[in-house]
Formats: structure tokens, C-alpha cells, sequence
């Protein structure tokens, strides 16, 4: 045993055109760790300093029940909308008055610069879509109205309007 071979035998290597002996190829290992940790801190970095959008919400107040106000009828603007999403706007007693959603918005504002006491009373159709209560409420937001009110219209309301 004295010249018996005792791990693997080396293979012969292939030999190239030229006579030389082809290399074996030496496998190369990356460590992806640092790569993984730093693209994790950019991540936590950005979650952190990301200043995120706040939900677009009205605060509405809300009375208790049985709580009455008294105020004087000429600081009363009603509007009126109706089933097919027209309006009518009154202000005290000067009659009523036809606007279109695209007036609405400088009505307010001239009114409220005119009686900056000026409450909002919106009555609006119980058939009526809800975007038309959506954009009411979004044009009383764009025209600053601290100070409104939104109740279903009555039958007694409904029949003023069938005039007009």
C-alpha cells in the first residue's frame, strides 16, 4: 500500500489548442448583508421623514336636542335646493332669488361681506342626490361660512317654491 492512492484522484485537465491547461473557475461568493441593511435604513428613513397628506374632513358642531336660538331674520340666507339640484336663495324677507352652483360661491361671499352675521339655513330636497348636499357643503368650506345649518325641506317650503 505503500503507493496507493488516498483521497480523490485529480482529473486530468482538458487541454486548450495551444497546449495550455484550462483553468478551473473558482466560484465567487458576494455577501449581500450591507446591501440588505442599507436598503432597509433607507426605508425606515423615508417612512419617518415622510410627511403624510391629512384626510380632508369638515368638523361639524353639532346641537343638542331641544336647543333653540333666536336670531334675527334678516342675518337668515336660506337656499332652497331642489330635487333636480336648482337653488333659491333668500335673504330675511327680499324675495326669492335663482342661483346656479357657479354663483353660489360669490353669493355667499358678497352677502357675508354685506352682514357679517349672516347665518346659512340650507334646505335641501330629502329626494335630492347627495352630491348636491356634498357640494353645498364644499361651497360653504371654499366661501369660509363659519356659521350654517342643513334641515330637510317641508312640505310648507315645497309649495313656496312651486311658483318659480
Amino acid at each position: 500500500m505503500a503507493g496507493a492512492p488516498v483521497g480523490p484522484q485529480p482529473k486530468e485537465s482538458a487541454k486548450t489548442a495551444l497546449g495550455l491547461r484550462k483553468r478551473k473557475r473558482v466560484g465567487v461568493g458576494i455577501d449581500m448583508t450591507p446591501m440588505v441593511d442599507v436598503a432597509f435604513l433607507l426605508l425606515i428613513f423615508f417612512m419617518v421623514t415622510t410627511v403624510f397628506r391629512r384626510p380632508l374632513a369638515m368638523e361639524v358642531n353639532m346641537p343638542k336636542p331641544g336647543d333653540k336660538v333666536e336670531v334675527p331674520e334678516s342675518n337668515v340666507m336660506t337656499i332652497f335646493v331642489r330635487e333636480d339640484g336648482s337653488m333659491v336663495y333668500d335673504v330675511g324677507k327680499r324675495g326669492m332669488n335663482p342661483v346656479t352652483w357657479d354663483e353660489l360661491r360669490e353669493t355667499l361671499i358678497l352677502e357675508a361681506d354685506y352682514n357679517p352675521e349672516l347665518i346659512v339655513l340650507a334646505k335641501v330636497d330629502r329626494d335630492a342626490k347627495y352630491e348636491y348636499m356634498v357640494d353645498l357643503l364644499d361651497t360653504f368650506d371654499d366661501a369660509q361660512m363659519q356659521r350654517f345649518s342643513v334641515i330637510p325641506m317641508t312640505e310648507m317650503d315645497e309649495a313656496a317654491l312651486e311658483g318659480m
